[in-house]
């Protein structure tokens, strides 16, 4: 694989890390939504499991968010290492 196909790898996956980063997010607003509809509810049983849940997936979306940021300067350095940064679109 040329260094411009690995860029390009690169970005796509970086686009694909924001796009799991988004999706976490997401469940995290839903989560919320549950959590604060149950309020008039009162089930004990969303009430133990939703926490946990949103616990859960805060991680990962924070564990995402570091990996993305960690892939983006790794990136940033082969750019830079390969001279690619004139293949780049403006």
């Amino acid at each position: 694989m040329e260094n411009i196909e690995k860029m390009h790898l690169m970005d796509k996956l970086l686009r694909e890390l924001e796009d799991l980063s988004n999706s976490q997010t997401s469940l995290l607003k839903k989560i919320g939504q549950l959590e604060a509809d149950n309020i008039n509810l009162g089930n004990s049983l969303l009430e133990k499991k939703l926490p946990d849940m949103y616990a859960k997936i805060e991680e990962g979306a924070s564990e995402a968010s570091s990996l993305t940021e960690s892939f983006m300067e790794l990136r940033n350095k082969f750019v830079a290492s390969n001279k690619l940064e004139e293949v780049l679109p403006e």
